[in-house]
């Protein structure tokens, strides 16, 4: 009975240990992506909510905003400093700040 229980305590630290660590990861990946958006404010406003002409791009789906970035980076979409902007960020750094961005309500 007693080795039963300590089996299912060292089963049970270790899937805590298991969802802690995956959840910091989250944490830093949503923080990175935080971090890497604050360049983007000076356009888009803060968040990414837009006080002017500039578009917003506050509760855009990661996807959208995702596949714009890359499309300017690439030269595929016209644009008029972005192009520029988004050339400076790698794939993941362009995938992290569409999910800040995708997740501002």
């Amino acid at each position: 009975m007693q080795r039963r229980l300590s089996r299912s305590l060292i089963v049970s630290f270790a899937l805590s240990a298991v969802y802690a660590a995956s959840s910091h990861a989250e944490t830093v990946e949503l923080n990175r992506g935080a971090m890497l958006s604050n360049s983007c404010a000076a356009c888009h406003g803060t968040d990414g909510n837009s006080p002017g002409a500039i578009p917003s791009i506050r509760g855009k789906s990661a996807e959208f905003i995702e596949t714009a970035m890359v499309e300017f980076s690439q030269g595929k979409r016209p644009g008029t400093v972005m192009n520029r902007h988004a050339s400076g960020y790698t794939d993941e750094e362009i995938r992290l700040i569409a999910e800040f961005f995708s997740t501002r309500p």
